[in-house]
């Protein structure tokens, strides 16, 4: 029988497990792809202790498998489904967890992997690069204009830099200090996180910024609210919709099509987007793969292989 990393009940790590589990059928709509690589997010351990996306509802089943963001080869086909074939290299985000040798893929937003993209950065786009492509897009700042991103080490961070970047923009990347050098690698400006950040990050910016990119939420957010005078320019992608409607902004819009996957995909391959994989671990390591993104250690995406040819 194929494994999968699960958890077993709402908890902490010790919820987590690696078992065997019944091959899954594809429902309609739906594809069904032997996983290559799976994408870790900081959303895949929140999702452990309870927390539901907007929009999900009913109660949720366990075991329950981890994981959001897979690429892989489809083995077969739902009902309804067009556009792909078993065969066809893919990616997306699955419909009930990633981390496994199986898993299901919703047909709408699912992409063709580009030849020219691997199975391992291709499974770093669906969750963290689509995200950041979605609030860089939302946002539709001019060539020249500076955008302030917090979180800008971490997954989604160092996508919407690059894109924002090649959109002809400043960025101001708040990170911790030992992410100063990644930062700055990717053509932003690095202002130290912790205590005083927001006075760091006037200085670097003694214009103003003209745009926020939150993907840490709570007080952050909340200072970084404070350097805008437009507030419809303060976008999150790190806390809730009220938090930050009620500083005047907004939540990242996401589009979750397949014309976004594509999109981002495009940028890899044109060499303007790295999704900057800096660890890798087998499936059977998938605990100490997200436990590295949980507690805050992980430079740029982490990544689960399955498979020899990812």
């Amino acid at each position: 029988m194929p494994e999968a990393y699960v958890f077993t009940r709402y908890g902490g790590p010790e919820t987590e497990a690696l078992i065997e589990v019944d091959r899954p059928r594809p429902g309609p709509g739906e594809v069904l792809v032997a996983v290559r690589a799976a994408g870790v997010n900081p959303v895949d351990w929140k999702q452990r202790t309870g927390f539901r996306r907007p929009g999900e509802d009913g109660e949720q089943t366990f075991p329950a498998v981890l994981g959001n963001e897979v690429a892989g080869v489809v083995e077969e086909t739902g009902e309804g489904v067009t556009g792909f074939a078993p065969g066809d290299e893919v990616f997306g985000t699955a419909v009930a967890g990633g981390y496994a040798e199986y898993a299901l893929l919703a047909a709408g937003i699912t992409a063709h992997k580009p030849a020219g993209l691997s199975f391992t950065d291709a499974a770093a786009l669906p969750v963290a690069a689509a995200t950041a492509y979605d609030g860089v897009r939302q946002l539709g700042l001019p060539a020249g204009a500076t955008l302030l991103i917090t979180g800008a080490g971490g997954g989604v961070g160092v996508a919407a830099t690059q894109i924002a970047r090649a959109e002809g923009l400043r960025v101001i990347g708040v990170a911790s200090e030992s992410k100063k050098d990644s930062v700055e690698a990717l053509g932003a400006v690095h202002v130290p996180s912790g205590p005083g950040w927001a006075e760091r990050a006037r200085a670097a910016a003694p214009d103003g910024v003209d745009a926020v990119y939150d993907l840490v939420g709570g007080e952050v957010l909340t200072e970084a609210a404070d350097l805008l005078t437009d507030r419809a320019r303060l976008i999150t992608a790190g806390a809730t919709e009220d938090a930050v409607r009620a500083l005047g902004g907004a939540r990242v819009v996401r589009a979750r099509t397949a014309a976004v996957l594509d999109a981002v995909a495009d940028l890899v391959v044109r060499g303007e987007l790295d999704p900057l994989v800096t660890r890798t671990y087998p499936l059977e390591q998938a605990g100490a793969a997200l436990r590295e993104v949980e507690n805050g250690h992980a430079h740029g995406k982490v990544v689960i292989e399955v498979g020899a040819d990812a």
